[in-house]
């Protein structure tokens, strides 16, 4: 039986770490083909009983060896150094062949233990600048909701725990296993990894008044082949003219303003709407579902019908 080993070190926060009891500590073998889940073991630093989890068999950090792989939730403090036995512990475990994963920034767990040198890792977006800040071997991904690679896998933040649990279900039973387990749920059977974490919402202006009107203009036309000369003309000024006051007051060129907002009203009308990638396609002035993919892509990391599953689970 495939053993997890949950490490509650002293700074790890309830949320993730009830995600990964909920996944792997809930016997639910009626969904394994081979009729087996897994050995579920949480190991905190005096191997007493967590308080979150007393029902769970507890163990020491040295357990980590025996585990097949091996679970760091998030931490309240991620600026702060680890505990080092749970450091040693966790290097000893990879050099034995454990599977590594952590979840949000339980990535700083792994990175203070070495563990993410060389490899790519997603974490919070919130936190993702300052892992990179401090450990610059480490490719951070800001903008996935997980990274599989290999023996080690990393998590971003909250609900993407989620994702990577299931993604581990996945791996290890199966689909139908992940899918029924989601199901139960109640929550989507699959977010791909590299589906973004987090998608700012278009700039409005600060003022009512200025560029306002003409940009409210152009979002009541988003299904026409608008131009940045279009704009230019309602707001009453030339292209440069719109260009500085754009970056001035949005930060953002004209061009890419009209571009995030088609995505964002293709994002609406997948999560609302039953019309077609074509349909949306049109209503969002993408003009074709070939345009629309490609843009879509780009800006959120997966592709309009997979974004719109995670909606449909």
């Amino acid at each position: 039986m495939h053993r997890i080993a949950l490490t509650a070190h002293r700074t790890t926060m309830l949320y993730e770490a009830a995600i990964a009891a909920e996944i792997f500590g809930v016997d639910r073998s009626d969904l394994s083909p081979s009729g087996d889940w897994y050995d579920f073991v949480v190991c905190t630093p005096d191997a007493a009983p967590s308080p979150w989890f007393p029902a769970a068999r507890s163990t020491g950090f040295a357990a980590l060896a025996e585990a097949d792989t091996v679970v760091v939730p998030s931490t309240t403090d991620p600026g702060a150094e680890p505990d080092p036995h749970l450091l040693a512990a966790l290097r000893a475990a990879h050099d034995g062949g454990v599977r590594i994963a952590s979840l949000c920034t339980g990535a700083f767990v792994l990175a203070a233990a070495g563990l993410l040198d060389g490899r790519p890792a997603a974490t919070h977006w919130m936190h993702a600048d300052d892992l990179a800040r401090r450990y610059p071997r480490i490719d951070v991904r800001a903008d996935v909701l997980y990274i599989d690679d290999g023996d080690v896998l990393t998590s971003a933040g909250k609900t993407a725990a989620l994702d990577l649990c299931l993604h581990v279900v996945r791996r290890d039973f199966g689909a139908a296993a992940a899918n029924g387990l989601a199901r139960r749920l109640v929550v989507p059977a699959h977010r791909p990894g590299g589906q973004a974490q987090f998608i700012a919402p278009p700039a409005v202006p600060r003022a009512a008044g200025g560029i306002a009107p003409a940009l409210e203009w152009a979002r009541r036309r988003l299904d026409q082949p608008l131009t940045v000369q279009d704009l230019a003309r309602e707001a009453g000024l030339s292209s440069r003219q719109l260009a500085r006051r754009m970056r001035a007051e949005l930060r953002v060129a004209p061009l890419t303003w009209l571009q995030q907002q088609r995505i964002a009203r293709a994002q609406e009308l997948l999560e609302r709407t039953d019309a077609s990638v074509e349909q949306i396609a049109v209503r969002c002035g993408m003009g074709t579902a070939t345009t629309l993919r490609r843009h879509f892509h780009a800006a959120v990391g997966v592709s309009p019908t997979a974004y719109r599953a995670t909606f449909r689970p």
